[in-house]
C-alpha cells in the first residue's frame, strides 16, 4: 500500500474541517491550500507528492490531471493512487473506505486516466463500445454519480461521455445508447441483464475495460447480486481481460467480496484489497425525551416536537425510516408541526419518478430543510449540504446505521452528526446497541448465500435471447460466478430442462417451451415473442401487485380522467378500501374513489379517519449482532446507566418483579389474565424467526391439549395464549419446556406446517415470476396481481401433486427457509438455549411483557401503530408496574 504523502509546512493547510462550513472544500481529495504560494508552486507540490507515491506503486497520471489537482489546491489521497496503480497493473480491486474518503472518484480514476490517453475517434470511424460500466443498487445513486462525475470531467477537459441507463431512462434514449454508446454507462443490475439479452451484446461490450460496482455490500447479499454475478460472468466471456473495482464502506467479511469480484472457475481467486483506516468517528446521540417513551408501536409520534426543533437548528436534515408507511406518517406529522413553513419533502420508492427527481434536484440545490426518506437515499448519495441525520425507529443493523449516518457531511475527516429516535422501549435498547457498535466499528452485513435457482433460470433464458448457447460452455461460465461456484452439473441440466419444457409435469404445454435444442447442439429461443416477454419481465425484485394512484378533481369521482399519477400503491391495500375512505399517500390526504383497470382513482380527501397504506416486505430484520448486544445489555445492569431513566426504571422493576435472562439464556414467563393463560418468551432473534417459532409452538401445544388460541411476535419477544393453564402443563412435563423448545420442531413439525400453510404458495409465486414461468407483463398488456396469484396457485398445486421435486419447488423451499421463516437463525437459537431455559411463573403480567401484550388484538391497520390503543391499555400497564 502506498505510504501517506508527506507535506511541507509552507504549503499545507490544516486538516479538513477547520474554518467555517462555507470555506470547506467539498472534495474527495486531500486539500493542499498553500496560502501565498504561487500557482507554479501548486503544480510542483502535486507532482512531488505523486513522485513520492510512485516509490511504492507504479502509476501513470496524465498531465491534465496533475494540472487540475494543482489548480484546485488538492492532492489525490494515497488509496486513490494505490487503486490506480493496481488497476494499471491489470488487477481487480476491492476498496473499503469510510464515507467521504473519495471511493467513487477512486473507482473511476483508472477509467478516466485511460480515456484521457485514448486517441480520439476519427470522422467516419465506427463508434466504440462501452469503456466502463458503473453499476449501482439505486437509480438515484446513478443519477447522483452522473452529476458529481461530470464536473471534474468537464474541468479537466476530458473527451469522455457519461450517461445513465435505469428503468427511468426513456426508451428512445436507451435505443440511442445502443447505437452510439457513451464511454461510461451508469446503470443497475436489471439493465445489465437486459443488455446481455440483446442480440448485439457481444459487440456492445467488446471494448469494455472496467466494471465499477458501488456499494458492493448492498448488491451481493440478495438475488439481485446473483443476477449481477451471472451478468459479470457473461461479460468475462466476452472480455476475458475485464477488470472489476468494488467500492464499499461497510463490509463484515472482505474476502467474500474479493472472491465475488473475480471469476471462480476454478474457485479461490480473489481481487486485490485496499483498506482505508480512520475517518472521523460520528457524533451520535439517542433522544432522551422528556415525553413518555411508548411501550410499543413504531410511529415515534411522541418525539415530533423534538424532531422538529432539531430540524430548525440545522441546515439540511435527512430523516430515515425503515418502511414507506412510516415515511408517510412521519411526513404528515412534521407538516402538522411545521409552524415555520420550512420546506420539507418526502422520498420513497413508490412515489412517481417525477416527484422523486424534483426532490433530488431540490436537495442538490440546498433548497430543502428536511427530507423524510426510506432506503432510497441511504447509499452513497451526496445530496447538498446535509448536516444532520435523524433515524426514526431502530436501525435493525449496525452496518445500515453506519451507511445512513454517512449521508451527513459526507466527508472523511469530519464527524457526521446523527440522532436516533427509538419508537418504543425495546428500541431504546436496540438504538443503544447500534450506537455502541458504530463506535466500535462493528459490521453486521448479511452473509453471502448460495445462488438461487430461479435467478439462474432467468439468466439461462436471457442468454438464449441474446444468442444460441452451448450448454457445456454456459455451465463452465456460470460456475465462474461466485454464488454458483459450487453448482452441480445435474442441477444445471435440470434448470436448462425447466427453461426448455417447464419440467416433467408441464412439458406437454407448449407455452412453457421457451428454448429448444437444434441440430447443431445449441439452445435457441423457441419464438421471438419469448425474447420480448423476457425483456418485459427481467429482474429479481418482485413487488406486491401495485396500482397507479391517479388523481382526479374532487367531485368527479370515477368519471374523472387524465389527472396526474402520484405513484403506486399495493393492490391488496386498495382492495380493502371503500369509496369515500381517506388515506395518506405522497404526503397528501386522499379520498378513495374506486379502482379502474390498473389504477386507483383518488381525489382530495379530508383529515378524518385517515388510513396509512402498508407495504409488504418493507421492514428490515433485526441483525444477529444487535440481537446479541441487546441480550447482553439486559443481563448487565451496569450498562443501564447509559439508558434514559424511564427505561432503566422499567428494567429494574422487571428484575424486582420477575427476572432478567442472562445473555445466553431464554426467559419464558407464564401468567394468567382474564380467562386466558399466557406464555411470553424473549429470544431476541427477530420477527421472522419468532413468527416461525410461534407457528410451531402452537402446533405442539395443540397436541398437548393446551387449546392455544393464537400468538403474536415482535423483533424481541413472542407471546402465545391458550385456554388451558400452560404453566401447569409445564410443571407436569406434559410437555416440559425443554421438550416444547426442542430442536426437533424443525423436522416433521416444520414440514407438516409448511404443507398446510399459505406461505409456500406465496413464496412460489415470487420464484415463478423470477424464473419466467409466469409473466406479469405481456406485450401490450399487464396481468393484475390477482391473475398472477391464481396462475401461480394452480401451477403450484399441479407441481406439488405430480412433481414434488420440481426445480422451482426446490427453490421455493430454500427461499422460505432463508427468508420468510429464518430457519437457520431459529435453529441456532434453539441450539444455544438447550438446557438454559428459565421459566418464571407469575400471578400477573411482568413489566417486560407489556410491549408484546399490547400487540395482541392490535389490527395491523395498514401498517401504522395506533397509539390510542396504548391509552386503552392503561390498566394492563398499571398491573405490570404494581399500581393496581
Amino acid at each position: 500500500m502506498a505510504k501517506p504523502v508527506e507535506r511541507t509546512r509552507e504549503c499545507l493547510s490544516p486538516q479538513v474541517g477547520t474554518g467555517t462550513t462555507e470555506q470547506r472544500p467539498r472534495s474527495p481529495f486531500v486539500p493542499i491550500l498553500l496560502g501565498d504560494c504561487p500557482p507554479s508552486r501548486y503544480l510542483w507540490r502535486v507532482t512531488e507528492q505523486l513522485r513520492l507515491a510512485e516509490q511504492n506503486a507504479t502509476v501513470a497520471l496524465p498531465e491534465p490531471f496533475i494540472r487540475w489537482f494543482g489548480e484546485k489546491g488538492w492532492s489525490p489521497r494515497a488509496h486513490q493512487i494505490e487503486l490506480l496503480a493496481k488497476a494499471q497493473a491489470g488487477l481487480s480491486v476491492l476498496l473499503i473506505a469510510p464515507t467521504g474518503a473519495g471511493k467513487t472518484l477512486a473507482g473511476f480514476m483508472p477509467s478516466l486516466t485511460e480515456l484521457a490517453n485514448r486517441p480520439r475517434r476519427k470522422p467516419g470511424q465506427a463508434h466504440r463500445g462501452i469503456h466502463t460500466l458503473y453499476i449501482s443498487p439505486l437509480k438515484a445513486l446513478a443519477v447522483d454519480i452522473e452529476r458529481n462525475l461530470g464536473k471534474p470531467v468537464e474541468e479537466i477537459g476530458l473527451p469522455v461521455t457519461i450517461e445513465t441507463r435505469t428503468g427511468d431512462t426513456p426508451a428512445h434514449k436507451r435505443q440511442r445508447q445502443k447505437l452510439v454508446p457513451p464511454d461510461i454507462l451508469l446503470t443497475t443490475p436489471e439493465q445489465l441483464a437486459l443488455l446481455i439479452a440483446a442480440p448485439d451484446a457481444r459487440r456492445f461490450f467488446e471494448d469494455l475495460r472496467y466494471v465499477v460496482l458501488d456499494e458492493l455490500h448492498s448488491l451481493v447479499t440478495s438475488k439481485r447480486g446473483h443476477l449481477l454475478a451471472l451478468g459479470l460472468a457473461r461479460l468475462r466471456s466476452y472480455v476475458p481481460s475485464l477488470q472489476t473495482i468494488g467500492l464499499s464502506a461497510t463490509v463484515a467479511e472482505p474476502d467474500d467480496l474479493r472472491r465475488w469480484l473475480v471469476g471462480q472457475n476454478p474457485p479461490g481467486a480473489m481481487a486485490g484489497l485496499i483498506t482505508v483506516a480512520g475517518g472521523a468517528k460520528p457524533n451520535i446521540s439517542i433522544l432522551d425525551s422528556e415525553q413518555h417513551v411508548p411501550w410499543s408501536g413504531h410511529s415515534a409520534r411522541y418525539a415530533i416536537p423534538e424532531i422538529y426543533e432539531a430540524i430548525k437548528r440545522h441546515r439540511t436534515t435527512i430523516l430515515f425510516v425503515n418502511t414507506r408507511s412510516q415515511a408517510e406518517l412521519l411526513f404528515q406529522e412534521l407538516w402538522r408541526a411545521n409552524e415555520d413553513s420550512l420546506p420539507i419533502a418526502l422520498h420513497h420508492g413508490s412515489l412517481d419518478v417525477g416527484q422523486r427527481r424534483r426532490v433530488e434536484k431540490a436537495m442538490g440545490e440546498n433548497a430543502l430543510r428536511a427530507i423524510v426518506a426510506t432506503s432510497t437515499l441511504d447509499l452513497g448519495i451526496d445530496w447538498g449540504d446535509v448536516d444532520l441525520v435523524v433515524h426514526v425507529g431502530a436501525p435493525k443493523g449496525a452496518s445500515r446505521l453506519a451507511q445512513r449516518i454517512g449521508r451527513a457531511n459526507h466527508r472523511m475527516d469530519e464527524p457526521s452528526k446523527a440522532i436516533l429516535i427509538p419508537a418504543n422501549r425495546f428500541e431504546v435498547l436496540e438504538c443503544r446497541a447500534a450506537l455502541d457498535a458504530n463506535y466500535l466499528g462493528a459490521q453486521d452485513t448479511p452473509p453471502l448465500i448460495t445462488g438461487a435457482l430461479d435467478v439462474l433460470s432467468q439468466h439461462v433464458l436471457g442468454v438464449a435471447c441474446g444468442a444460441p448457447f452451448d450448454a457445456d460452455l454456459l455451465f463452465e461460465e456460470v460456475r465462474g460466478a461466485a454464488p454458483y461456484a459450487g453448482l452441480a452439473r445435474e442441477t444445471f441440466d435440470r434448470v436448462v430442462d425447466f427453461v426448455a419444457t417447464g419440467g416433467y409435469a408441464l412439458k406437454n404445454y407448449e407455452r412453457y417451451a421457451r428454448i429448444r435444442k437444434t441440430v447443431d447442439g445449441l439452445w435457441r429461443v423457441s419464438h421471438p415473442r419469448i425474447a420480448q416477454q423476457y425483456r418485459l419481465n427481467v429482474g429479481t425484485i418482485v413487488e406486491m401487485p401495485e396500482l397507479n394512484v391517479r388523481y382526479v378533481r374532487q367531485g368527479r369521482g370515477m368519471a374523472g380522467r387524465g389527472g396526474p399519477v402520484l405513484g403506486k400503491i399495493e393492490e391488496y391495500f386498495a382492495e380493502t378500501l371503500r369509496p369515500g375512505d381517506n388515506f395518506l399517500f405522497a404526503g397528501k390526504v386522499l379520498r378513495f374513489e374506486g379502482i379502474r383497470e390498473n389504477e386507483c382513482v383518488v381525489s382530495n380527501g379530508a383529515g378524518a379517519n385517515i388510513i396509512v397504506p402498508s407495504y409488504a416486505g418493507g421492514k428490515f430484520p433485526l441483525s444477529t449482532y444487535l440481537a446479541d448486544q441487546v441480550r447482553g445489555m439486559l443481563a448487565d445492569s451496569d450498562r443501564w446507566q447509559a439508558l434514559p431513566e424511564q427505561v432503566a426504571d422499567w428494567l429494574r422493576l422487571q428484575k424486582e418483579r420477575s427476572v432478567l435472562p442472562k445473555r445466553g439464556d431464554l426467559l419464558v414467563e407464564t401468567f394468567p389474565r382474564g380467562n386466558r393463560h399466557y406464555m411470553v418468551a424473549y429470544p431476541f432473534e427477530g420477527r421472522l424467526a419468532h413468527q416461525t417459532l410461534g407457528m410451531l409452538l402452537t402446533r405442539r401445544l395443540e397436541r398437548a391439549n393446551a387449546r392455544p388460541l393464537g400468538f403474536v411476535a415482535t423483533d424481541y419477544s413472542l407471546a402465545v395464549w391458550a385456554l388451558d393453564d400452560v404453566a401447569a402443563l409445564f410443571k407436569a412435563k406434559k410437555p416440559s419446556l425443554a421438550a416444547l423448545f426442542d430442536e426437533d420442531m424443525l423436522g416433521d413439525d416444520l414440514e407438516a406446517w409448511l404443507n398446510d400453510s399459505w406461505m409456500l404458495k406465496r413464496t412460489f409465486r415470487t420464484c415463478a415470476v423470477i424464473a419466467g414461468l409466469i409473466e406479469k407483463r405481456y406485450p401490450g398488456q399487464e396481468k393484475s396481481g390477482r391473475q398472477v396469484t391464481v396462475s401461480a396457485d394452480l401451477i403450484y398445486d399441479v407441481l406439488r401433486s405430480h412433481e414434488p421435486d420440481h426445480i422451482l419447488l426446490q427453490a421455493t423451499r430454500t427461499d422460505a427457509a432463508a427468508g420468510l421463516l429464518d430457519v437457520s437463525r431459529l435453529a441456532e437459537m434453539l441450539s444455544r438455549v438447550r438446557g438454559r431455559i428459565m421459566h418464571k411463573h407469575l400471578e400477573q403480567i411482568s413489566p417486560l411483557a407489556v410491549p408484546i401484550m399490547l400487540e395482541i388484538g392490535k389490527e395491523s391497520v395498514n401498517g401504522g401503530a395506533n397509539e390510542s390503543l396504548l391509552m386503552e391499555a392503561a390498566d394492563l400497564v398499571e398491573e405490570a408496574m404494581g399500581q393496581r
